[in-house]
């Protein structure tokens, strides 16, 4: 079952949509948003997947399905806590600001909260007030939760995840080391980040989820050209079950709670780090790791931030090319 929320107020009008993303049928009247829907999830799932098949054979009234109409799925939720599951990307990116990796972030994954009072649509705009603040795309992967007890083990963690998407964490490196140094975490350096118009049941990727990893490759390309082409199920140190029960070790979680998987970041196949696509490797999912790539090899980045015109497209594909969670679709402007 696919699930998206057209834009309308503030948490948007939820409705269904068919597994080839054209049409979309009005759930509204099962429940008004995603969020209260995610609220009574035991009496509504039935309903809703009832809906999702009429749909499917087309016994319904149903409508076009534009991403452009479309919300974040949750267009604003009560938690978003990201994480990073691929610690070879931690690794880069501490090495490129001089900052040792501890032994510990092999076994205890790292989570901030995010700002997650209103976030983006799949073809919203990035604004961007200053170019110095270097603005950077991150390609994750999302899971959002129904209620998680406190201090769940990893298996009841997993069996919480009721959906599954994408986002871009939109990430501004220039102001992190100064926030970081400060010994109190990230803030302003984390503006709204995006999510694909879809949100997806387990259940509807079959063997693609798998022991709480998606296993697809994570699509990205930055002004027209291939940047990334990453596999998402590859290089995660910690799934996604692990990381939900990190966040609910001393706090139960809400429905409605997303939990990201960080920057999807995947080694070369020597072990080492990650080569551009134009050189035979898969890429990356955000302009930081190629920039400390690029400083390792050459002795300084070359690889600019975003600046305004710059287009990024993000989206995972199914075994016949065609979008599982519909297309992140971006252009950073000048605010």
């Amino acid at each position: 079952m696919k699930l998206a929320s057209l834009k309308q107020g503030r948490d948007g009008k939820l409705v269904v949509v068919s597994n080839d993303l054209a049409w979309c049928a009005d759930a509204s009247h099962i429940a008004p948003t995603l969020q209260a829907a995610l609220d009574d999830w035991a009496r509504v799932e039935g309903d809703l997947r009832n809906l999702a098949t009429d749909l499917e054979h087309e016994t319904i009234p149903m409508m076009r399905f534009h991403e452009r109409q479309a919300s974040a799925p949750l267009p604003r939720a009560y938690q978003w806590a990201d994480g990073s599951a691929y610690v070879n990307h931690v690794a880069l990116v501490r090495q490129a600001r001089g900052a040792e990796l501890p032994e510990s972030f092999w076994q205890d994954p790292l989570m901030y909260q995010g700002g997650s009072d209103g976030f983006l649509g799949p073809r919203d705009s990035i604004p961007l007030k200053d170019e110095s603040w270097g603005c950077d795309l991150e390609a994750e992967v999302v899971v959002v939760t129904g209620d998680v007890p406190l201090g769940a083990s990893r298996e009841e963690a997993l069996a919480g995840v009721r959906l599954i998407g994408l986002t871009n964490d939109v990430s501004l490196r220039n102001l992190i080391p100064g926030e970081l140094a400060k010994g109190f975490g990230f803030f302003q350096s984390k503006p709204a980040s995006a999510f694909s118009p879809v949100f997806v049941t387990p259940d509807a990727l079959g063997d693609w989820w798998q022991d709480g990893k998606l296993h697809r490759t994570l699509m990205v390309d930055l002004n027209g050209k291939p940047f990334g082409r990453v596999a998402a199920g590859e290089d995660m140190t910690f799934d996604f079950g692990t990381l939900i029960a990190h966040a609910a070790k001393t706090r139960a979680l809400g429905a409605g709670t997303i939990i990201g998987s960080g920057t999807v970041s995947n080694r070369d196949a020597d072990g080492g780090p990650g080569k551009p696509i134009g050189e035979g490797g898969k890429g990356y999912c955000c302009l930081a790791e190629v920039r400390t790539v690029e400083t390792i090899l050459r002795g300084a980045a070359e690889t600019p931030f975003l600046k305004a015109g710059d287009t990024i497209r993000i989206w995972a594909e199914d075994d016949k090319h065609h979008p599982i969670f519909g297309t992140i679709e971006q252009t950073v402007v000048a605010d």
